[in-house]
């Protein structure tokens, strides 16, 4: 119950820029790492040959994954103000409209539920959604390849690798009151 009380505030405006900042950095800093450990992966036949430019897929990935999470972290109401907070900060940062934005990410999101269907796991949404945005079916072994399905295997690295790009709501939620502008 006194817990409350230990805790710092966090403006909600605060938090959506945390958010956006933290999601940017993340990728801006571990792309790289991502398409070497993608590209080297003992379960393709040949190497998808990825670059460090390619990170835009990846990162709407994040973003719409992370959303999801927002979601389902912040109480109803409150996680509605933040998300519209986030989603004019990163169409500034990302120089795009609002509403596109906020239109490519909802997109996202239904394909990844569609391509993850039935599961609702959004991390392993995630993980699928950055296999078939940058067709890394094409460099499976024929077996995965005609099923149009990711290696279990590959898949099982791509989850870890995944892990990594997840904004962490539990240490918000236990070390902040998140409190309206």
């Amino acid at each position: 119950m006194f817990t409350i009380f230990k805790k710092k505030r966090l403006t909600e405006d605060q938090l959506a820029n945390f958010f956006v900042n933290s999601l940017i950095q993340m990728v801006e800093d571990g792309f790289t790492d991502v398409t070497e450990i993608i590209n080297s992966d003992p379960e393709f036949e040949r190497s998808p040959n990825m670059t460090s430019e390619d990170s835009d897929m990846f990162l709407l990935v994040v973003i719409a994954g992370n959303l999801k999470f927002l979601s389902q972290n912040i109480e109803a109401t409150k996680d509605v103000r933040i998300i519209e907070k986030i989603y004019r900060k990163l169409a500034n940062v990302l120089g795009v409209d609002p509403l596109v934005l906020k239109e490519s990410i909802s997109k996202y999101q239904s394909w990844m539920s569609r391509i993850n269907h039935p599961s609702k796991n959004t991390h392993y949404a995630m993980s699928k959604g950055v296999f078939f945005k940058y067709d890394l079916n094409r460099f499976q072994s024929e077996y995965f390849r005609n099923m149009n399905t990711p290696n279990p295997i590959f898949l099982k690295r791509l989850d870890e690798i995944v892990a990594q790009f997840l904004f962490d709501w539990d240490q918000i939620k236990d070390n902040y009151r998140i409190v309206e502008d």
